[in-house]
């Protein structure tokens, strides 16, 4: 709409110039159409992202505390993953009806779907292990042990394998995609979160407690470059632009979305964030990018440039919405929160507690424009 404001008064300066009334041509008439459709254009782009859906998930079964974690949204499929504790819970992309439910697991975190395989891949933290399930039928067709705090799970098409994160153990299990088979495991020197692979040969992973990313040849399992991230640290959230070579990286401490370039390692530009991001994902049919965090935010970018970023809107979603997922074909992003209870009491061993969310209260909110 600034935009649109600035063109109308610079067109205004024209008309009225000096003491004469300017009297258009055509030509001239047909220059302020494009130039009101291209505002007209411009205030749609800028349109606020807003709830549009809302979908009560439920207690999952067996579950004694309320527990969730990564979204993964398959566009192509029209299925929404939502990692929920015990189980994996699967709903339509399109109206939240649930499509199955995979069960009998103890602590979910994420997923990855390799379709050319017809499979999907869960980790299991408390467990140490990878869930292997039938993308047609959700049934489990096998696993494959991983470490404890089996976390964050990427699938590299160019390698054909499967990258899980293991937190704890500071390591990465791979498993061969096609056969479910453990092909090799990668000291990773600290604590991994995000990973993201580029489809041509290399995976990037968020260190935690490193305050660095790190650069995996996918064929070799050696790593190839770490690379600082300052100034944001305690990276979590990590998203790419696989086509034009940046990457994404967002911490907590500090508060900061970090661009760089994903060849040379260099910062590009950075954005200071709300509190607890954990989620970024980039979509490449608009050049925007979303960042999600506890605090209850999704901050929008846009890419100017490649070079040069800007920051479109900050939407206020829900305390703990910090997971997320896009949907590539409909443009709306997923996240999904929980209703919570008073914060504890602060002791000395935790002086800034945090509510804890309410067992059975799970919901996914859809947002868009």
């Amino acid at each position: 709409m600034e935009f649109f404001g600035a063109r109308n008064s610079s067109l205004g300066r024209q008309v009225l110039s000096g003491t004469k009334i300017w009297r258009p041509g055509v030509g001239a008439v047909l220059g302020v159409a494009v130039i009101v459709l291209g505002g007209l254009a411009a205030a749609r782009a800028a349109e606020s992202y807003h709830l549009l859906k809302k979908y009560s998930i439920g207690q999952a079964e067996g579950s004694t505390r309320e527990y969730f974690d990564y979204i993964t949204v398959d566009s192509a499929a029209r299925r929404v993953y939502l990692s929920h504790g015990t189980e994996i819970k699967v709903i339509s992309a399109d109206d939240g009806s649930v499509v199955g439910t995979i069960g009998g697991l103890k602590q979910t975190h994420g997923v990855a779907v390799a379709s050319e395989f017809g499979r999907g891949f869960i980790t299991d933290g408390a467990q140490g292990k990878v869930i292997i399930f039938d993308l047609k039928t959700l049934k489990v067709t096998g696993e494959a042990k991983a470490d404890k705090d089996a976390d964050s799970v990427a699938y590299d098409p160019a390698s054909k394998r499967i990258f899980v994160m293991n937190g704890d153990p500071h390591s990465s299990t791979v498993i061969d995609a096609k056969s479910g088979d453990v092909v090799g495991t990668i000291e990773l020197g600290g604590g991994p979160e995000f990973a993201v692979a580029d489809g041509k040969g290399t995976v990037f992973v968020n260190m935690e407690d490193k305050n660095e990313v790190v650069a995996i040849d996918s064929s070799t399992l050696k790593i190839k470059s770490r690379w600082p991230l300052a100034p944001a640290g305690t990276p979590t959230a990590l998203a790419m632009d696989t086509a034009h070579r940046r990457l994404f990286s967002a911490g907590r401490n500090p508060q900061n979305l970090v661009v760089l370039d994903a060849d040379s390692g260099k910062v590009i530009q950075s954005f200071p964030i709300s509190v607890g991001v954990d989620a970024a994902v980039f979509e490449p049919e608009t050049g925007m990018l979303y960042v999600s965090t506890r605090e209850g935010f999704v901050h929008i970018f846009h890419q100017d440039t490649l070079d040069k970023y800007s920051e479109v809107e900050k939407v206020k979603t829900e305390f703990g919405a910090k997971t997320m997922g896009l949907d590539t074909k409909t443009h709306t992003i997923f996240v999904d929160t929980a209703d919570f209870g008073p914060a504890p009491a602060p002791t000395a061993e935790r002086p800034h507690p945090q509510p804890a969310p309410v067992l059975g209260t799970l919901h996914v909110l859809v947002y868009g424009k």
